[in-house]
Formats: structure tokens, C-alpha cells, sequence
């Protein structure tokens, strides 16, 4: 496998984080819990390649599924980190969402929707056992370097860093305006902000160059449209996990953005030993 996969780099930091969120906070994480997500992950993914590609040579298929799999991975990681649920079957519902979300729905080839988002939302909405911990990380300052520092590996070979700074800057700044209004201490605004949740859906979730605009653009306006999505929701309505919902409404308007910012679409890097380098996958 090329190292020049950003995706590889991905997969190994949001393993360290599952190490450390393991072995130095106090988590519901199990690592049955993490193997049914794994397991799930890869075996949908297998199961719905093997089906949208049932007529075509084998030889040809195992290169394309190989490439394929450090994205769904990649889901069954970010879902291992951010997901909770009491049951194995509410795990299994989210993953195999979530990857059939990505064969599924799509436009032109574009995901509609990121995958791991969408296995939290239909885990969310459809079971009453799932939740989403936003303070699961604490509010440590290490970690939200070990964050920034790991995260910014994977942006700067993918490519992306404008939309996490253009997401964290116009969050953080509404947030100082409310923090500003209320008279609080300036401990408040940055105990919002040092959510590992939070920098985790900015720096690896609302990132992915498969499902956000194509133009930087466009993904600016998208990212600032989804931080104040996020404030509105969080601030008036109350809601925890305002950061997923307000990714998931608003993902379909990258569609409309490439229309209006045309850019040629990211695929990535391919397994140099099968494929070719504009090699995509689902």
C-alpha cells in the first residue's frame, strides 16, 4: 500500500486516539463493541461491491476492493470513536448504514452524504439506545494539539485545511460574540471549544474530501454555512450533537455549490501495487 494514500496516515492516528481514549478516560468503549463496527464495516463494504460489480471479472474486482477498504476503515474508526449504543445491533445498523449510504446515495458518483455521519444520524434517529458523547475527550489542552497536530498531517496531503479553519474560526467567533453578550469568562468559551468531539468532526469528519465541494470556494461557504448551523442548533435548540446534524442538512448543498463553483472532483491516491493513480473508488 503507497504511503502516498493520505488515508493510511488517517487510519493510524484515529487508531492512536482509540488507544489513548481507551487507556486514559474513563469510556463505555469496549473492544467487542469496536470489532462489531470493524467487522460490519468491511463485510458491507465487501458485500455491496461484490453486488454493484457482480458481472465483471474477478481479477478485476479484488484491485478495486482492496482500494476500497481503508475507507470503510476510516468509517468504522470515526464511528468507533464517536458512537455510543447498548446494543450490538445498533452498531451493526450504523455501519451498515453508513456504508451502504456510500453505493447508494450518490449523485454523478459524488457520496451524498459522509458516511460516518450518516451511520451516527440513522443510529440516532431510528433506535432510542444511541447516543453521541460530545465531552468524551475531556477538555484537555494536549489533546486538542494531538488533534490539531494529526489532523493537520492528513488536511495538508488531502489538501482540505480551509475548510476546517474556515468551520473552527466563524464556530469560535460566534461563540466568543455569545461568551461577549453573557459576560462570561473566557474559560467558558474555550471549555466549548476544546471538545475532542468537536475538533474531531473538524479536522476528520466535515473534511472528506469524497463528499464536501470540490472548489475551495465553495467549501469555505459551505464550511462557514455549517458552523453557524451548528451554533443556532447548539445554542437555541440545546442540541449535543448540533456539529452532526448540521453536516448531515446541510451536505446535499455541496452538490448545488459544484454547480456553482465548477472543480475538477478529489479521488484518492491509489494502492500503487494493484492500480492505477486516478484509480476511484465507492
Amino acid at each position: 500500500m503507497s504511503l502516498q494514500d493520505a488515508r493510511i496516515y488517517q487510519i493510524g492516528f484515529l487508531c492512536l486516539f482509540l488507544l489513548l481514549g481507551v487507556s486514559t478516560k474513563d469510556w463505555e468503549l469496549r473492544s467487542d463493541r469496536i470489532a462489531v463496527i470493524v467487522c460490519t464495516c468491511i463485510g458491507t463494504q465487501g458485500a455491496a461491491f461484490a453486488l454493484k460489480h457482480w458481472q465483471s471479472d474477478r481479477e478485476e474486482q479484488q484491485p478495486q476492493l482492496l482500494q476500497s477498504l481503508p475507507s470503510a476503515v476510516i468509517t468504522s474508526l470515526g464511528l468507533s470513536l464517536l458512537l455510543r449504543a447498548d446494543h450490538y445491533s445498533t452498531l451493526m445498523l450504523a455501519s451498515a448504514a453508513a456504508i451502504l449510504s456510500k453505493f447508494v446515495l450518490q449523485v454523478q458518483g459524488k457520496h451524498l452524504f459522509n458516511p460516518a455521519n450518516f451511520g451516527i444520524i440513522a443510529a440516532l434517529t431510528l433506535t432510542q439506545n444511541a447516543w453521541v458523547s460530545p465531552g468524551q475527550w475531556g477538555e484537555t489542552q494536549w489533546c486538542g494539539l494531538l488533534f490539531v497536530g494529526t489532523g493537520g498531517v492528513v488536511l495538508r496531503r488531502v489538501g482540505r485545511w480551509d475548510t476546517s479553519i474556515a468551520f473552527l474560526a466563524v464556530y469560535a467567533g460566534l461563540e466568543a460574540l455569545r461568551n461577549l453578550w453573557l459576560g462570561w469568562s473566557w474559560d467558558v468559551w474555550a471549555h466549548r471549544l476544546m471538545s475532542g468531539s468537536l475538533l474531531l468532526f473538524a479536522l476528520f469528519m466535515i473534511t472528506d474530501p469524497r463528499t464536501i465541494p470540490n472548489a475551495r470556494s465553495s467549501r469555505v461557504v459551505w464550511a462557514i454555512a455549517i458552523a453557524i448551523l451548528t451554533f443556532i442548533l447548539r445554542n437555541f435548540y440545546f442540541l449535543p450533537t448540533a456539529a452532526f446534524w448540521a453536516l448531515f442538512v446541510l451536505s446535499p448543498v455541496s452538490l448545488l455549490l459544484d454547480r456553482c463553483w465548477p472543480a475538477d472532483r478529489f479521488t484518492w491516491q491509489s494502492i500503487e501495487l494493484f492500480t492505477s493513480p486516478q484509480g476511484n473508488e465507492p
